[in-house]
């Protein structure tokens, strides 16, 4: 069976304001005709399929035409996995009407393990492929709190419940092809964060990725998983190979979610699986946008944008003044260099007084240039608070922000 992995589509996502809806409707555009091209049977997505968990009815639009358009193709199975940004109801709501078309939708962990296995068919109906489709799994999902536990013994605990639960719908998926007498493959598809995975940085933030578990809480060891044939993941944005191996994948963001994702060739991975062998090909995806991070003194900048505009550069830019001169119109400066040019600028950022804020408190941030960690992060080290006290006080506020984050899903 010749199967497409994919992830982290967030659609309905913005930068810095501005709406992506035509990037994310062309890549869907991109994918229905690989999928036609590459004459792929089945799609995985593994999470993260919108940006918000109340998506926009044109952010739902675009992903009910790409369902239709599939539905036309060879591809005969779609399996959605719900991510820690998408609503599990939301997702959920359609289900049963999806599979009616082979559409199969776990948008929230499932109280029984046989409703989070699928077995997949052949074009003659007779079974090839067994999928462990698993979603993001909440702190509720897998872990009952328990009175007076420090944050070590929670995170211990959530670590514990993941793992238990993968194992649980595996055990299952084994039990299912037992009983089917044919040795056919078994594939899991996971949205978290497997220890060790590559997380491209910003000023300690990690890029792209909102998620408070991208930090140590609900980190899992991938010797500590089920022994996939593949592993289908999702949540990281970078394409990469887990623990050195071919078969545990993140497929990535289709889209660089921001400027610092710019350079990453983005890809989807085709996996072609027939009995135990397994080939693996990744396809790199187009950009469907023009980006440009421009970063230094006033005259580096100056220069660059100069070569963007002579350029006829029609694309999205962010500027990053690193220079040791004040310059208190920066601002201003560079929208004068863009007048009437196909140039956007989407942010400028003055490192220089972001450094002596952060440092003395010379100058105002703006808030949308801080997430809630850095203003935190920023707030412990303000007050002189150990580094061994920090990791602590970091995990528990990073619980709090997911139980606020939880409770807005369920005020749906």
């Amino acid at each position: 069976m010749k199967i497409l992995h994919t992830s982290d589509w967030h659609i309905g996502s913005t930068l810095y304001g501005r709406k992506r809806y035509d990037e994310s409707e062309r890549f869907l555009q991109w994918l229905v005709e690989t999928i036609k091209n590459q004459s792929i049977e089945a799609l995985l997505v593994a999470g993260d399929i919108f940006d918000t968990s109340t998506p926009s009815n044109t952010a739902q639009e675009l992903y009910y035409r790409f369902l239709n358009e599939v539905s036309r193709t060879t591809c005969r199975h779609v399996i959605v996995t719900g991510g820690n940004h998408d609503s599990p109801s939301f997702l959920d709501a359609p289900k049963a009407l999806l599979k009616a078309f082979n559409v199969y939708v776990v948008g929230s962990a499932a109280e029984r393990e046989e409703d989070e296995v699928y077995v997949l068919k052949d074009a003659d109906n007779n079974p090839e492929v067994i999928v462990c489709a698993v979603p993001f799994l909440r702190d509720r999902d897998v872990r009952q709190s328990s009175e007076g536990e420090s944050y070590r013994d929670k995170e211990n605990r959530l670590v514990e419940g993941i793992i238990s639960h993968y194992q649980k719908v595996y055990d299952e998926a084994c039990s299912q092809r037992n009983n089917s007498g044919e040795s056919l493959p078994i594939i899991g598809i996971g949205h978290l964060f497997i220890a060790g995975s590559s997380i491209y940085k910003r000023s300690g933030e990690a890029s792209g990725e909102r998620d408070l578990y991208v930090g140590n809480l609900g980190q899992v060891s991938a010797d500590r998983l089920p022994p996939f044939d593949y592993f289908a993941l999702g949540h990281l944005h970078i394409p990469q190979k887990v623990a050195g191996s071919e078969t545990i994948r993140y497929s990535g963001s289709p889209m660089a979610m921001n400027f610092d994702e710019i350079h990453q060739q983005k890809s989807v991975v085709i996996v072609d699986i027939h009995d135990q062998n397994v080939d693996i090909q990744t396809v790199p995806v187009p950009a469907f946008r023009h980006f440009e991070q421009i970063k230094g003194d006033w005259d580096s900048i100056e220069a660059s944008l100069k070569r963007l505009k002579e350029k006829s550069f029609a694309g999205w830019v962010e500027v990053i003044y690193e220079g040791q001169e004040v310059i208190g119109n920066l601002r201003e400066r560079v929208y004068k260099l863009v007048e009437n040019s196909t140039i956007e600028v989407l942010k400028i950022q003055n490192a220089m007084l972001f450094n002596a804020v952060m440092k003395q408190y010379e100058k105002e941030v703006e808030l949308q240039d801080l997430n809630p960690a850095d203003v935190f992060d920023q707030c412990l080290i303000d007050h002189g608070i150990p580094d061994d006290q920090k990791i602590v006080l970091k995990g528990l506020f990073s619980e709090v922000c997911r139980q606020i984050s939880e409770a807005d899903n369920q005020t749906e």
